[in-house]
């Protein structure tokens, strides 16, 4: 196991930006309200030659008994559980606060051991601040900008001691560095992210599929800020899954926060491979879910529509697969795609989202013979022959498949500016049945065929 790193403290002291100068890129959310932070999230940290799993947490602040603040304190419990030690964060601005001092007893009786850490401690004012942390009896503290990248080498300094030394881990041979075959690359966990519009469900849904109160929920919309990533097994197949915040209607996004949170699901939605729709199933295929969908597709993910809350759905036979005929009519560009009715809250129809999900991946990672690819090309062609362009036939030569993920298709012709965009999606759609590639995106792209005799000088008649 990586040794663990958990980054505590008040809210508002700069853990996230710290988390972020540590694992290298902007993964938390970071801005100047407090309190940005509400699940806690992983990373992979480094500094200099030290490496390390690093946890962002909520910021220690009372709460009321069943509140949403209680709840994020107590993620932060578990991250302090599950580190080997803790990295306490102070405002050095702003000097030492009662919670401070309350929550540095909090630290101490974790009995792990703590790297007092003085954040923002550039200028005169951070100087002053950082003194007064003696007073917490923590040791010495290590004043830092996390912002600007100052003080990194004290830190560095102060975690060397407490990390395992060489011998704890095994070497690194030079036969590590062996490019993975198709097998490994088969083991690799499958990325997927949830998406949908606030209060949808989602992090319900991931909890049950956990079964443990991993994430936030809350009737409350918006109450999921960060991407958050938590890994999954399921009969033997790893995932990696990707909570997200709720995706509403530009125009209705006012806050900049919550701006902030829509920027970080799209990055989610870009470096998944499947992404799961969740939908309410009381008010289903709403304008937004068929925006968000349409994103995936220009995205060219491989989807799955999950009818959440389907627990609370009065029972009336064949409503599935009516959701599939809507669901095929609205968004004909990703027809076939699997719906899957499911509970967050019961665990109903999780195994069918779960089998339906690998089955998207396979499909999106389909590669198909360029022989039966032109054996059915020449029969669809024959079927129902490309319409003639201002008098003149089109030709279509062949077709051959550039890549997979999503799988992706050359058609080398002549005149593609002419080829009209109606037959080539009876050319997708025609595909998608004959080599059963239901749901996923398909991209077909347009080449000329060069001319072998356009280099030749016409006779003079």
């Amino acid at each position: 196991m990586p040794f663990t790193i958990a980054i505590i403290g008040c809210p508002n002291v700069g853990k996230s930006t710290l988390f972020n100068r540590l694992v290298g890129q902007k993964l938390a959310l970071v801005d100047d309200e407090p309190g940005v932070t509400r699940d806690r999230r992983e990373g992979e940290g480094r500094l200099g030659d030290l490496e390390f799993t690093v946890i962002d947490t909520a910021g220690l602040d009372e709460g009321a008994r069943g509140s949403l603040t209680e709840r994020m304190q107590e993620q932060t419990e578990t991250a302090i559980g599950l580190a080997d030690a803790l990295m306490f964060v102070i405002d050095a601005r702003a000097g030492l606060t009662p919670n401070d001092r309350a929550f540095a007893d909090f630290a101490r009786r974790a009995n792990k051991p703590v790297v007092l850490v003085a954040n923002k401690a550039e200028g005169k004012h951070g100087e002053i601040g950082a003194m007064e942390s003696y007073a917490l009896g923590l040791g010495e503290p290590i004043q830092i900008s996390a912002e600007h990248g100052e003080g990194l080498s004290d830190l560095y300094d102060a975690l060397r001691p407490l990390m395992p030394g060489p011998l704890d881990e095994p070497e690194q041979s030079e036969d590590d560095d062996i490019v993975e075959t198709d097998e490994e690359l088969a083991k690799r966990p499958i990325r997927v992210a949830i998406v949908g519009r606030p209060n949808a469900g989602k992090s319900t849904l991931i909890n049950h599929l956990l079964g443990e109160e991993r994430l936030l929920t809350s009737a409350e919309a918006g109450t999921t800020r960060d991407s958050i990533s938590v890994e999954i097994t399921w009969q033997g197949r790893e995932f990696r899954v990707f909570d997200t915040a709720g995706l509403r209607r530009r125009s209705r996004i006012e806050e900049k926060l919550e701006k902030l949170s829509v920027a970080d699901a799209l990055r989610a939605v870009r470096f998944a491979e499947i992404v799961v729709l969740v939908m309410d199933s009381q008010s289903k295929f709403e304008e937004q879910d068929l925006r968000i969908a349409d994103l995936i597709e220009r995205e060219g993910r491989a989807i799955v529509v999950a009818a959440n809350k389907w627990d609370l759905m009065e029972r009336q036979p064949g409503l599935v697969s009516t959701l599939h005929t809507e669901l095929d009519h609205l968004l004909p560009q990703i027809k076939g795609a699997p719906v899957v009715a499911v509970s967050g809250l019961t665990g109903q129809g999780i195994d069918r989202l779960m089998s339906a999900i690998e089955q998207a991946y396979a499909v999106w990672n389909k590669r198909v013979p360029t022989a039966s690819l032109n054996r059915w090309f020449e029969q669809a062609v024959d079927a129902n022959p490309p319409p003639a362009v201002s008098g003149r036939r089109l030709k279509l030569n062949y077709i051959t498949q550039a890549k997979a993920r999503p799988p992706s298709f050359v058609l080398f012709c002549s005149r593609a500016d002419a080829v009209p965009q109606s037959y080539l999606r009876y050319l997708v759609n025609s595909m998608r049945e004959y080599f059963e590639l239901p749901g996923t995106p398909m991209r077909i792209s347009l080449r000329e065929k060069a001319n072998p005799f356009a280099h030749k000088r016409r006779r003079p008649s």
